[in-house]
């Protein structure tokens, strides 16, 4: 194929990119935006999860010619609506719109938005015609015009504070500098007597100005309730293509403010860290009266001052990772600079780095008789939510304006006098913790096979004295027992007899070298192949005695072993396998966790997630009739996702049970599993819940714990009663009380629904309630996903700073311990979403594996105890179809329990490794949809024989719409069938001995131990996500695998080959499935009832939430509490107060 050429704009084009969710949009956004930059385009980039209002607004401020979005199903048309709806209502019409999001978009949807004004949505068809490059061409060509040519009555307006006429003055002085120098005049005239305040802000390049800016932004907007900001960012153009990344307002949280406008400006020149257009922007900005104008310079070398011409007050930024102290003679700035700010002051030598900046900084200013200490040099941590330094450093720059101009800003800041210091997740001395897993598991295998070799050489004296002897010599604890081999001391003089005594001598003295264990295993080998041959084998789960089967019956009568044995004879052979593979249920779990399976509980999973609580509860008393394990797997909408409450603002109400469902309260989560029994031991619940996870799961516990009240008050007679008490507290509310909507489908006995609207505690005694709380929370099984780390390396449904989600889980964790939960896990450490967004096999596992270890260290360090958190800790990995995944689970479970033995001396409860499988979702392609289910059985095939703990099994319409009924059910019947159906899925260790997966095993054993080194060389899990290393390495693979999909050297049949007569187009679904008008308005209605009802309330478990945050107790604690009368949204918006918000990457 003939590499297309980028279009060249003869304008200056300017476009705004963005994801209006998550997950693979992000990526792809990112893929986009590059190649919009390298076509010769400046682009800001706001990067995932974005309202309309704050891309119309940016594109507003930044003066673009168009928007670029990838959308997502359901809510794409009201989003694309709206924006188009926004940018008419804000007088910016001329902005174009395009978009994209997959096959799940519908054509008739397409046609309806380019009626509706939108300008182009393109489809994957488009993609495969067109090409990438040709899709942006296209998208360039079109957003090709000119801006600022001509001026209207933008001057007049610009006291107003009218977006529109400052971005379209400051383009204009720099598109058409003739046609706008009237105007200038007119402003630098009226802005001589101008007494506004500049803050110039310059620094190295990535040490971190745009999330100082953010931060010193975020505490002006509180400090001065009245006062306004205006922005102007600069950042460098490349020289090759004439495009340019405008990236610091993805870093930036504070500005989406009504009181803050920003700019970004591309230096448009070669070499400078500023436009020549700052000057004209910043006297827009002046004559538009903001009270305090921030202008950042893009990165600088060591020689650049040029900020001090257009700032009244200066900081440089800098960070302690400057070389040796006589570098700092060469920086300029360090002469001119009024503050200095060394931030990522978590960095190693930070203090000694401090110390020389605030020697040189008195030099240069001849400040000798002034004690260093008080140089105006602070360390910050500008990552760090409410940073101490930050704070420090915030004060000081409004004083320094003050002081230097004849501003009235004072600032009344409290400020306290700690210095920054790094909240550590995992302390410093612990940050080479994955290569000694890596070395423990290495140490391990080198011992396994040293010993097998003794074993080996035991064996063949043992054969030896068996034939010289010609009898069978016997085996004791001691070795060989001499008595049964050498002659009786009666028979005549032997020479074999010397012989003979050599050889046992030789045997005792080899056998000094095997471990005792291991010659225990070699004795009991024979009574343990005997034990899988008796027709029933006896073991112990939690001091409870369980016998099973040890074979099934062929419909041939023949008799299939569940496990199958190895026919090895030599001892090294046996040793090696016994220390490397065993049977399921012992160390190292290689082959599964539990002896046999579970009977009458299979590894499927019932998924569902769509439109209201009840929709979804019907769903799932439909797939779940009739089967005794009721495994429910939770899908939320996106606005649940992100923390949000249902709303009747287009761009949330669009995405309202959407993709899954809504679930904003306690009464939601009461309607959604109604008619199960939460503590029945064939229950079990997952949800699909990541950054509002703790709030999702105080929900779900209080939930079960009122099922259990409803139980008792039943059992006890008490009905009329209590629906008589709940009466009263309704008519004291004057709301109606919430109800589950239409009828109970079938299987729905109604549990859960007594108590709609009210508590427990309402209504029951208090130490009856506590008695059923502490019995519930020690019965309920389930997970609940919560792995912020994978969120922040692949999916992005991260809510709060990463600091404080790591917190809020290792609160949930301590919370389980406290209360007993031992049979519900507190995250679901995800290697799904890793894969999802394109990482190959080892790397999904090598990072999850990472992911979880770093729990384990994070626990330890708040002191909890590995044999208490362990067994609370799950895994999810996805199932592709590369020849990894027939080992991803064995390799996962052997590595685990080799480093929680021997590493963290962890009891067996804690080694065993649990995890669930989801088929590859991105192995569901949107043409030839009927294929996926080939791709899905296969999938499921791999899982099941690896002896995985839980499957869900995609549905084959995925890549295209939400699930139907229809698609649900042969997504399940592929489980079904395999396991009731497929004979050798009878036996439950069918991959062990073939000497392909044996070979495999140890591959992707070793790859895994070495990605451990490599993230260990960047400083740890946590050390590797702040340089991106793991993104970065995901995108790589994610790119690599689809530019060979692209050429076609990678065959996908139906998608790149073998394609149908009709060339494979993208599959149009018959069904859609869509939240309804009247589930939406339910939702918000039920909502506005529930907070009228509690408002009171509302304020006081808020306030006392954030406070539990502030002196470091257990939030999830004051959680359980909130979350019986707080809405979703009310919850997240307080702790955002607290905790700090998510800042995006780019």
């Amino acid at each position: 194929m003939e590499p297309q050429k980028p279009y060249i704009p003869v304008n200056k084009v300017r476009i705004v990119t963005a994801a209006s969710l998550f997950d693979g949009h992000d990526a792809a956004i990112n893929i986009m935006r590059r190649i919009i930059q390298s076509t010769g385009v400046e682009v800001i980039h706001l990067g995932h999860d974005r309202s309309v209002e704050e891309v119309v607004n940016t594109a507003i401020q930044e003066d673009a010619n168009a928007i670029a979005m990838t959308s997502y199903q359901g809510g794409h048309n009201e989003y694309f609506k709206y924006m188009y709806d926004l940018l008419q209502e804000k007088g910016a019409g001329h902005i174009k719109i395009f978009g994209g999001g997959g096959g799940v978009i519908l054509p008739s949807e397409i046609e309806e938005l380019h009626q509706y004004g939108i300008t182009r949505i393109y489809s994957p068809d488009d993609g495969r015609a067109m090409g990438l490059q040709g899709m942006i061409n296209d998208l360039v060509e079109r957003s090709d015009f000119a801006i600022g040519n001509q001026l209207t009555n933008e001057f007049e307006l610009i006291e107003d504070k009218t977006p529109t006429a400052i971005a379209r003055l400051i383009s204009a002085a720099e598109n058409f500098p003739e046609i706008a120098k009237p105007v200038f005049d007119t402003i630098h005239t009226k802005n001589e007597t101008s007494k506004i305040p500049v803050l110039g802000i310059t620094g190295t390049g990535g040490a971190g100005k745009s999330s100082l800016v953010d931060e010193l932004v975020r505490r002006f907007l509180i400090d001065f309730p009245e006062k306004t900001i205006g922005l102007i960012s600069v950042d460098p153009s490349k020289r090759k293509t004439g495009g340019a990344l405008l990236g610091d307002r993805i870093r930036m949280n504070a500005i989406n403010n009504p009181r803050v406008y920003m700019r970004s400006l591309a230096t448009r020149q070669s070499n400078l860290a500023l436009s020549k257009y700052v000057a004209e922007a910043i006297q827009v900005l002046k004559a538009a009266k903001y009270d305090i104008i921030i202008l950042e310079t893009s990165g600088i070398g060591q020689s650049d001052t040029e900020i001090m011409d257009h700032s009244d007050v200066s900081l440089y930024v800098m960070t302690p990772e400057f070389g040796a102290a006589t570098q700092l003679e060469k920086i300029d700035m360090l002469d001119f600079a009024d503050l200095v700010a060394l931030n990522k002051f978590d960095k190693r030598g930070a203090l000694d780095a401090l110390r020389d900046v605030k020697k040189q900084y008195q030099r240069n200013h001849n400040l000798w008789d002034v004690n260093p200490d008080e140089m105006p040099v602070f360390g910050t941590i500008a990552s760090q939510f409410n940073d101490p330094g930050m704070n420090t450093l915030y004060k000081s720059i409004m004083d320094k304006i003050v002081e230097k101009t004849s501003s009235d800003l004072k600032s009344t800041f409290e400020i306290t006098r700690e210095m920054s210091e790094k909240i550590f997740v995992i302390p410093p001395h612990r940050t080479r913790y994955l290569s000694e897993i890596a070395e423990n598991n290495r140490k391990y295998d080198e011992t396994a096979l040293s010993q097998e070799q003794v074993a080996q050489k035991l064996y063949g004296i043992y054969k030896t004295i068996e034939t010289v002897s010609n009898k069978k010599p016997e085996l004791n604890k001691a070795g060989i027992d001499d008595a049964s081999v050498l002659p009786s001391a009666t028979a005549s003089h032997d020479e074999n007899r010397i012989f003979l005594n050599l050889l046992l001598n030789q045997f005792d003295k080899v056998k000094m070298d095997l471990d005792p264990y291991n010659w225990e295993m070699i004795l009991t080998w024979n009574e343990k192949v005997n034990k899988y041959k008796n027709p029933v084998y006896t073991f112990k789960v939690r001091d409870r005695e369980i016998k099973m089967a040890t074979h099934t019956e062929s419909l041939s009568h023949s008799q299939i072993p569940k496990v199958a044995l190895p026919k090895y004879k030599a001892w090294g052979d046996i040793l090696r396998w016994c220390l490397q593979e065993n049977v399921p249920g012992e160390f190292p779990f290689t082959a599964g966790l539990y002896p046999f399976k579970r009977e009458g509980e299979d590894p499927s999973r019932m998924f569902a997630g769509e439109g209201g609580p009840e929709r979804t509860n019907k769903r799932f008393h439909y797939v779940s009739a009739g089967l005794p394990a009721k495994r429910l797997s939770t899908a939320f909408d996106s606005v649940t996702l992100y923390g949000n409450d249902p709303h009747i603002r287009p761009d949330i109400y669009g995405k309202i049970g959407n993709a899954g469902v809504s679930i904003c309260c306690l009464d939601d989560a009461k309607k959604l599993y109604s008619g199960f029994d939460l503590v029945h031991a064939m229950t079990s619940v997952s949800m699909t819940i990541n950054g509002p996870a703790p709030m999702l799961l105080g929900f779900f516990m209080n939930a079960a714990i009122d099922q259990q009240c409803e139980m008792y008050i039943k059992q006890n007679d008490l009905v009329d009663e209590v629906e008589a008490k709940i009466k009263a507290i309704y008519q004291e509310k004057g709301v109606e009380r919430p109800k589950y909507q239409g009828d109970l489908p079938e299987g729905n006995n109604g549990l859960g629904l007594l108590l709609l609207g009210v508590t427990g505690d309402q209504v029951l005694p208090l130490e009856i309630y506590n008695e059923i709380k502490s019995k519930t929370l020690a019965q309920v099984r389930g997970t609940v996903q919560a792995d912020i780390l994978k969120e922040d390396q692949a999916q992005n449904t991260c809510i709060f700073s990463t600091e404080f989600a790591l917190r809020l889980m290792g609160d949930v964790q301590e919370y389980f311990i406290a209360k007993n939960v031992r049979n519900f896990y507190s995250v679901s450490i995800s290697g799904y979403h890793i894969a999802e967004a394109g990482a190959n096999p080892i790397t999904q596992l090598a990072f999850t594996l990472a992911n979880g270890f770093t729990y384990v260290e994070y626990y330890l360090s708040r002191g909890m105890n590995i044999n208490d958190f362990g067994p609370n800790l799950s895994f999810f990995f996805s199932n592709g179809v590369d020849p990894e995944y027939a080992v991803i689970g064995r390799v996962a479970r052997r590595i685990w329990a080799k480093a929680l033995k021997n590493k963290y001396g962890a009891n067996e409860r804690a080694q065993m490794l649990k995890y669930h499988i989801q088929t590859s979702g991105r192995s569901l392609h949107a043409q030839e949809i009927d294929f996926n289910d080939i791709r899905t059985t296969l999938q499921a095939l791999y899982a099941i024989y690896d002896n995985c703990n839980s499957l869900h099994t995609n549905a084959y319409d995925e890549a295209i719409t939400t699930p139907t009924e229809e698609s649900v059910r042969r997504a399940m019947a592929i489980q079904l069938i395999i396991n009731k159906e497929l004979g050798l899925a009878k036996n439950e260790n069918p991959i062990q001995g073939a000497f392909i997966i044996e070979e495999l095993t140890d591959l992707v054993e070793a790859a895994v131990l070495q990605e451990f080194d490599r993230i260990t060389e960047r400083g740890g899990v946590l050390g590797a996500m702040e340089t991106m290393y793991q993104r970065s390495k995901i995108q790589e693979e994610s790119l690599y695998y689809e530019t060979l999909k692209h050429t076609g050297e990678f065959p996908i049949i139906g998608v790149n080959t073998f394609l149908s007569s009709k060339g494979s187009p993208t599959v149009i679904p018959a069904e859609v499935i869509r939240a309804t008008e009247e589930e939406k308005q339910y939702q918000i209605t039920m909502l506005n009832n529930l907070q009228k009802a509690n408002a009171d309330l509302v304020a006081q478990h808020l306030k006392t939430l954030q406070e539990a945050a502030i002196k470091n107790e257990n939030i999830f604690d004051y959680l359980m509490e909130a979350t019986k009368v707080c809405s979703l949204g009310q919850i997240t918006a307080s702790l955002f107060e607290v905790g700090g918000q998510y800042r995006r990457n780019m």
